[in-house]
Formats: C-alpha cells, structure tokens, sequence
C-alpha cells in the first residue's frame, strides 16, 4: 500500500508532555538544517562538485529529528546508506561531512569512505554503512559492550523496510532479545527497496508486527512526526535502560526523490502518489504545528531558514577549500600499526601442552591479562566447542564473558566486529571454518575495511578463530583450507600456527592485535601430541617465520600441517644426500618474505606446500614473490604442491591422496634438484 492510507495504520502516539515549545522549535530547526543539507548535496551533486554517489533523507527529516533528541550524548548510533540526517542530528560537524561528500582530506574519513561511512566515535555516530542492515548486526555488538562496560549507554541501530527481509535482521533481533540489550532497532519504512514497493516483498502484516516472535515491543507509528517519534524512542530508551533489552519500532515515512543521486531510473511511482506524500511533508506539518500555537511566526521560521543556510554555505565553502587526499595517507589507515613485542620469544623449555591446550592457555592467561577480551561462539561455553578448545573458560570467568550463542553465523561475527569498535577485544570462535562464508560480510566489508573507510578513527581488535582442513573423514563442507581467501582482503591479518608452540604465542598476538585477525587451527593439530610449550604468558611477533630445519640445496614453504610432512620428506631425503631448509611462515599476512628470499638465495631451488587448493593458493603468491626478488638466484623453477581442483572427498583413500604426502614433498624437491 504505497500512498498515505497507511498512516491510518500507526499508533495513537500521546504526547509525553516532554517537550516543550522552545523543545518542538529546536526540532522543526534540526529538520530545516537537515533538509537544506540535502538540498545543496543534491545540488552540488548535479554541479560535479560532489561524485560517486549519495542518498537524500528529504522527506524523512522528522525521524532523524526526533530521534536523536531522545538519546543521551553517550548513547550510539549505527545508520544506514541514506544517513545524512541521523548523524547531523547526533551532532556531527556539517563541514567534515561536507568535506567528506567533496572526497576531501579534512572529511570525517579522509575522503575514503565518503557519504554512505561517516562517522564520528566522538558523538557516538558509529558509522554509517553501505551493507543493506549491516548496523543491526554490529548494533548488538555494540550494545553489548555498553553492557559489559556498565555504562547504562543504548542505542539505535537505524535501517531500511529492505533491510528487513535480510538475514541479519532476524540473526540481530533474535540475539538482542535473548541478552536484553540496550538496543533499539528502528525501521524507517520509505516504502520503497531501490524500487520495488515494501507490500509486495514483505509477509506477516507488516515489519513491526514482526517483534512478537522475539516477544519485544514492537510500534508502528508516523514517521513524519518527529514528537511521534521523540516519545515513541524516549520509552523505548527507557525501558532499555531499565534492563528489559529492545524494542523495534516502525516509521513511516516517504522519500522525496529517488533511491540515490546517481540513479537514473524509470520512473516507478505515480505523480499522485508522490504529490500526496508531499502534502505530509514533515518539515511543514511541524511549521503549522508551531505557528497555530502561536510558537513560533514566518519570521521565526525565517530566521531559523537563513541560519541553515549559512551554516551550510559555510560548511561547502570550507570544504570547497580543504586538499585531496594522498596515497601514502590512504595506505597508512588500512590498518593499525602492529603492537611490539614486549620481550624476546622464550626457549620452548621442557613443559610439555598439546595444540588445543596451549590455544585454551592463551585465551585464559589474556582473559586474565584484560577484562575486555570475551569469547563469542557456538557451544563456546557448555563443551567448550566441538574441538574442547575454550573448555573451562566459563567456568572460571562466567557466562558474561564466555558467551554460547544461537546458531546465527552473521550475527555472531558481526556482534564480535561492533564489541571491537565498541572498546572489547572479542574472540569470535567459527564452530567449523567452512562456515566462514556465512560470517564473510562481517569479516570482509565490516572488519576489514572499517578503519580505512572511517579514516582510521575505529580499532577493530577482533579474533576470528576456528579449525580448518582435511584428515579426519569430515568431507567437503567441513574440511575446506581458505586462507587465501582472507590474505587477499587489505585490512585483515591471517595466522596460522603448525604448533602448539607457536598457537600459544601468536593467539596471544591475535588478541592483542588493534586489527583483525583470521587465526586458523588445523584440525590435525588438535590430535597431535604434547609439545614443549612455556607457562608463562608470551607472544610471537606476527610476520616472523620460523626456520624449521636449515639445508642447502632446497628450501621447502610450508604452512600448517604440511610443516610436519615437509620434516618427514626432508629426513627420507637426507637419506640420499639432499640437505633441505624448512621454512613455517607462522603468518600468511603479514608475510615474511625476507626469511623466505635470504633462504632461496642460499639453496637456489624453492617449492611450496599448503594443503589448499593449487589453483590460486597462498603458494602462487610466495611464488610470485621468490621470483620477482631472487630471480637471478633460481638454479630451477618454484615448484608447488597443493590439492587437486576439488573439494576435499569423504572416502579416507581419495582424501590421504587429495592431500599433499611427504612422498609428494620428496618427489617435489628432487625434482626441482634435477635428481631421478
């Protein structure tokens, strides 16, 4: 039902007598500077002035406004693409923002992340966001943080009627009930996806009908009046603070023009339809509103008009002025400067620890270390996962910091990433790495790029930790190897440790670490023996490799559990007078190339084994690396050995021959040392 009938749906909301009429002037004048915003963006869009692409909230104004003014000055804000309104009426400066639109150094992102990533953690805008409903799931993240921290802060986690057939949505509401956090979400119904119109995509009556399968409050009100808005959020704000978690409200509402500056679409609503939305224009209602209370007059109104669009010229003429950015500055915000080394890495000793144990011994020492470090996960608490790894941990530091999770992969991840840039340091355990890919937009397009598109301003210390590969019968959705994956997204670090050694150090590096990391926990590890690993509390620099075994004639690359099948076909082949170097990079990103190449440079020959597919493995780009810096020193091509281009088999025979041998390895390494 895309025309102004709808509004006969929406709640009878009393006024709370709250706001008085200097209250409901302020409003109108949030409203007219947001609108006058808009209007010139739009214009300096059309002048070339601003490119890319922006959304216009003309026609919203009243939900931004009245909403925001219901919030205290600790409480957040997540937004979405058409966000403009919600973070000027947070408070943020029109001059960043407009610099920021320009793609100008001075912006509130450096001119990265333009209009669809502004964000202020000064004024708590924790970002707007280019991902459909991405807010919602970094809002609880968010939230939870308040509730950890004890601050009594909420927020709101603004989104799109399309937003609400996401995923994320259900994942998101599902998790704030359970934990009662201090969340709202609020739905701005435009009535309109892009194009399609909001009835015909959404079933159950409506979106805020939905709120009664996670037995939350749910309201469906006017969103073109901004003191229907104000009251509606003001009693949600409080109930959450009380501790009785989130409610989800419903506005509705109209945008004025179409989905962003730069589409140029059929026309897809009716000259009536729109005509009759711009007879509720809120920014008017709210003007008669005053005037017939003798509130305010034309000339107030005026006066109120002009002061907008002073402001605004002054915030373009700023902005107009401010330098483009540079690439050495762009490259410096991609992720934060690694955090050193306290001391030197201990002797290994004589204590001896399994893989699995020495990962758990980490994550508790650090636990203990900081009380902002929590695990986040599925089954993370009760059995300790379903490899045993953080077994125990609730136990000793409860279930608030050691959290078990529904199955809701997007949510999970995406919590973890909104806790980081909330001041947390979560662990996010993935049950089994195949299920990444369910957890891959929190990861890739929030985690990754948050600092960079934000201008460095957020830290997003999150680990995301699991088991990945082959050996134990699991079959191909179980048993996949994806580092590559990850070490090809800017912003993320990826380890992975072959010992328990190295799991205890470079774990305790992961949750220290200001950046993402993606740590990766074979599978085989976890069933090999003990191993010499110190009690003590340490950690191995990330982009350091380890020599494994020194050689001269063939230095083998080896990542995880292909370190010990390298070490079986480096012995046999000792046999016959081949000396080979071993090189365990620990870290896939950052890389030590410097070990890597100073070793080819002393064997001449190199091969690299990772138990990942061949075709566009990590191995290709060691490759690539050897050969565009030791060249002249190769006496025989790289060689490489990975699986073969399929998914990894169930039957135990296909898969001890899908994954590289140390038979393999051996015949890998005569090859390329011209032996028969």
């Amino acid at each position: 039902m895309a025309s102004t009938d709808i509004l006969k749906k929406t709640e009878s909301v009393q006024p709370s007598n709250l706001l008085a009429n200097e209250d409901l002037v302020e409003l109108l004048a949030m409203m007219t500077r947001i609108r006058q915003f808009e209007t010139r963006t739009t214009e300096l869009f059309d002048a070339g002035k601003i490119k890319g692409t922006a959304h216009s909230s003309v026609g919203q104004e009243a939900i931004a406004a009245g909403a925001c003014r219901a919030l205290e000055p600790e409480d957040f804000i997540l937004t979405h693409h058409r966000g403009h309104g919600h973070t000027i009426a947070k408070g943020a400066d029109m001059r960043l923002m407009m610099a920021e639109l320009m793609g100008k150094a001075n912006g509130y992102c450096f001119g990265l992340g333009g209009s669809m990533h502004i964000a202020d953690f000064e004024r708590r805008i924790l970002g707007a966001n280019g991902i459909v409903g991405a807010g919602m799931g970094l809002g609880t993240g968010a939230a939870l943080a308040e509730t950890l921290k004890g601050t009594g802060a909420i927020g709101i986690a603004f989104f799109g009627d399309g937003a609400a057939s996401e995923g994320i949505f259900h994942e998101a509401m599902n998790l704030a009930a359970i934990w009662k956090l201090p969340l709202l979400f609020f739905c701005e119904n435009n009535q309109y996806g892009l194009s399609t119109p909001t009835a015909d995509v959404i079933a159950g009556g409506g979106i805020a009908r939905r709120a009664d399968a996670y037995d939350l409050p749910g309201h469906l009100i006017d969103g073109n009046d901004p003191v229907a808005v104000h009251d509606t959020v003001l009693r949600a704000a409080m109930r959450a603070r009380d501790g009785d978690g989130p409610s989800l409200i419903e506005a509705i509402t109209y945008r004025w023009g179409d989905h962003s500056m730069r589409a140029n679409l059929p026309k897809y609503r009716g000259e009536d339809e729109e005509n009759e939305w711009r007879d509720k224009d809120p920014v008017a209602r709210m003007l008669e509103r005053l005037q017939a209370a003798g509130a305010l007059d034309e000339a107030g109104y005026g006066t109120l008009l002009e002061d907008a669009e002073v402001e605004i010229e002054q915030a373009i003429e700023w902005a107009d002025a401010c330098p483009e950015p540079d690439m050495s500055q762009a490259l410096s915000l991609v992720a934060s400067p690694p955090i050193s080394s306290a001391s030197r890495e201990p002797e290994p000793g004589t204590r001896l620890c399994t893989y699995g144990r020495a990962i758990n011994e980490a994550i508790r020492q650090e636990m203990h270390r900081d009380d902002t470090v929590f695990v986040i996960g599925e089954d993370v608490g009760r059995i300790g996962g379903i490899f045993g790894i953080t077994r125990n941990l609730q136990d000793e530091f409860g279930a608030a910091r050691v959290r078990d999770t529904p199955i809701a992969e997007g949510a999970i991840a995406n919590c973890g990433v909104g806790a980081a840039m909330s001041g947390l340091r979560p662990i996010v355990e993935i049950q089994l790495f195949d299920f990444v890919s369910l957890m891959m937009d929190a990861i890739v397009n929030q985690a990754a790029k948050a600092r960079f598109m934000m201008g460095g301003k957020p830290k997003v210390p999150v680990v995301f930790r699991g088991p990945q590969g082959a050996g134990i019968r699991l079959a191909a959705q179980h048993c996949q190897s994806l580092e590559a994956w990850f070490a090809h997204v800017p912003g993320l670090e990826v380890y992975a440790p072959s010992n328990a050694y190295d799991a205890k150090g470079l774990m305790a590096a992961a949750i220290r670490s200001d950046n993402p990391v993606v740590f990766l926990e074979h599978k085989l590890l976890y069933l090999g023996g003990e191993e010499p690993v110190p009690e003590e509390l340490y950690t191995v620099r990330p982009g350091e490799a380890r020599i494994v075994r020194s050689g001269n004639d063939c230095t083998v690359i080896a990542l995880m559990a292909m370190v010990e099948r390298a070490m079986q076909a480096a012995m046999q082949l000792e046999r016959q007078g081949i000396n080979v170097e071993i090189i365990d990079p620990r870290t896939v990103k950052p890389l030590d190339a410097e070990t890597i190449i100073n070793s080819v440079k002393k064997t001449n020959r190199a091969v690299i084994v990772h138990e990942a597919v061949r075709f566009g493995g990590i191995g290709a780009e060691i490759a690539a690396t050897i050969t565009e810096q030791a060249f002249d020193w190769l006496d025989a091509p790289v060689a490489r050995i990975g699986a073969p281009e399929m998914p990894v088999p169930y039957n135990d025979k296909l898969e001890r021959e899908y994954m590289p041998s140390p038979n393999m390895i051996a015949e890998a390494i005569k090859e390329v040392c011209y032996v028969d």
